[in-house]
């Protein structure tokens, strides 16, 4: 302070132990100490939450500080500004006068500023001979170089804490997505599970965020949400472990199953990326002709026939085989349903049916498109076929087709076992014995 006395407001503005307390730490500067005015102002933006000021008391305070003819606040240069209520008005882009001096008062409550009143209450200053001030009323800033420690302190805790509020909510973020896309992967495999119950838990515990929420809020939410994903980690971990020991367990059934060349069931041809190699020569004496097709719907000839060439076909070469359309129909009567007008009458009419009941089954068009790539139209269609005579054996229709197109991609799965398993559970012969 310029004085070591303590100054009293004027007029009806009353003394109060506060501002007693500003003037006496305004006192405590330390020798030769100055700081640069703008820094100081900047670190008191970043306080402004702890410092329990506005941002338009700061706006007042910024005008005050261009008043201050000096970039460094020093007790050298003096800390008395002395502006009028009309200037400051000016340089805090016209803001009411009214509206600066409550944003003043809060200045002076906080003990960010001292008032220093002169005997009638204006503003102004005593200049000596040579130019320099004697003696100024008006504003003291000497607090602002006495809490410049402080000031700096709170604003690199408010920096340093929305850093760390930051780095939670990405966190959060990422924990949230990564729960999302693995309960959507489980649902889409077939994964078993409650997974309709773990996506009310993420909602539930999202939902208890409010929204602006502390440091300590969005903790307690990713500790429970760490606990959820961990869970579905650990539930998927499981399955994969599963499907490795199936996959083992087939592989060694197979190279078992090679040396009987005459088991039908369980002998799975391998693929060709051609459709429809070497068909012919199994099914001509048994094939009927195209008209008789259109004219029968479901009547396809004999079945014992028909799986003895079906057998032959199997065992004679590997291949991919596209098998008759009359057989397909035979072994998956509920696609007919789905067909043009209700009837089936070639593979065109097969292929559109199959596009609508995939729809109906769920099955997505990429992992549809997958298979007509990898299988062939015709097969991609047989498939979604048998899935829909399966019915409510196949908890996801969508991952088990993409299921059985990367198997076949790799020569582990073949239509023929499925098509024969269905032509004997709906063919005439098991309606006979049935």
């Amino acid at each position: 302070m310029e004085s070591g006395h303590v100054t009293t407001p004027f007029g009806r503005r009353s003394m109060s132990l506060g501002m007693l307390a500003s003037q006496m730490a305004a006192r405590e500067i330390e020798p030769g100490a100055s700081i640069d005015k703008w820094k100081l102002y900047r670190w008191l933006c970043e306080a402004r939450p702890l410092l329990g000021i506005t941002d338009r008391a700061l706006s007042v305070l910024n005008a005050l500080l261009s008043f201050y003819p000096h970039n460094e606040l020093a007790e050298d240069n003096g800390l008395i500004v002395f502006p009028s209520n009309a200037q400051l008005s000016l340089r805090a882009h016209g803001m009411a006068e009214q509206t600066i001096r409550r944003h003043l008062t809060a200045l002076i409550e906080t003990g960010l500023l001292v008032r220093k009143d002169s005997a009638n209450g204006k503003r102004y200053a005593h200049k000596g001979r040579s130019g320099e001030i004697s003696e100024a009323f008006g504003f003291s800033l000497a607090p602002l170089l006495a809490r410049a420690a402080e000031i700096e302190s709170l604003a690199a805790e408010v920096v340093t804490d929305r850093l760390h509020l930051q780095r939670l909510r990405e966190r959060l973020t990422v924990c949230r997505r990564d729960i999302t896309k693995l309960i959507e992967t489980a649902l889409e495999v077939g994964v078993d599970g409650d997974w309709q119950a773990m996506t009310a838990m993420l909602k539930s515990i999202l939902a208890r965020l409010p929204r602006q929420p502390n440091a300590s809020q969005v903790e307690d939410v990713l500790r429970e949400l760490d606990l959820l994903r961990q869970e579905i980690v650990n539930t998927l971990q499981m399955q994969v472990k599963v499907t490795k020991l199936s996959a083992n367990a087939c592989q060694n059934e197979r190279h078992i199953q090679n040396s009987h060349s005459d088991s039908i069931s369980e002998l799975e041809p391998r693929f060709e990326t051609k459709p429809g190699a070497n068909i012919a020569k199994n099914y001509d004496l048994h094939a009927e002709p195209e008209g008789e097709r259109r004219s029968h719907g479901r009547r396809h000839g004999n079945v014992a026939e028909t799986v003895s060439s079906v057998a032959r076909g199997m065992n004679a070469e590997p291949g991919l085989k596209t098998f008759p359309l009359g057989l397909v129909l035979q072994a998956c009567p509920q696609i007919i349903d789905y067909g043009p007008a209700g009837a089936i009458s070639n593979w065109r009419d097969l292929m559109n049916a199959a596009v609508v009941a995939r729809t109906m089954l769920g099955v997505s068009p990429s992992a549809f498109q997958e298979a007509c790539s990898i299988l062939g139209p015709e097969n991609a269609a047989t498939v979604v076929a048998c899935i829909l005579e399966k019915g409510g054996h196949v908890s996801s229709a969508g991952g088990y087709l993409r299921d059985l197109t990367r198997r076949a991609e790799r020569g582990e799965f073949a239509i023929g076992p499925m098509l024969m398993a269905l032509v004997r559970l709906n063919g005439p012969m098991a309606r006979r014995t049935g």
